[in-house]
């Protein structure tokens, strides 16, 4: 993958995997545990990171950064695991076009985070944003 995009490019390619993971997730929890769909999943996205990681000489020795940085990166692997497989058994119980939406309610949780922890700026725009998607959230659970 090229890094000539830009954070947006990225952002919308994110959000194309993303649907096609809610898609053929949902296809392949139909008749698989969700807890052993996710670590087939899990599995896989080694193997291709591993894979893309390989391809663009990218290997390097992990002796940088500090005990904060490193305690970060180990509690969000362990908050994407949960994540995982509380989706994929979201899949498994309801329809797709309700769980991916609800799921995509972490965004507006991301943004009031960034606000607020990392003392990101608040903008008029982006409170709407958030908003509407609590909004939507919402209208999808009740």
């Amino acid at each position: 993958m090229s890094t000539t995009l830009t954070w947006q490019g990225f952002a919308i390619l994110s959000a194309v995997f993303a649907a096609l993971t809610a898609i053929l997730g949902k296809l392949g929890v139909a008749h698989l545990n969700s807890n052993m769909a996710t670590l087939i999943r899990t599995g896989v996205i080694l193997l291709v990171t591993a894979a893309i990681i390989s391809l663009r000489a990218e290997w390097q020795r992990p002796s940088g950064g500090n005990w904060v940085g490193w305690t970060c990166l180990i509690a969000s692997g362990v908050a994407t695991g949960l994540s995982w497989l509380c989706y994929f058994r979201a899949l498994q119980l309801g329809p797709v076009s309700l769980v991916a939406p609800v799921d995509k309610l972490s965004v507006a949780l991301v943004m009031l985070a960034g606000w607020l922890v990392l003392g990101e700026p608040f903008t008029l725009k982006a409170a709407a944003g958030g908003g509407l998607i609590v909004l939507g959230s919402l209208i999808l659970l009740l």
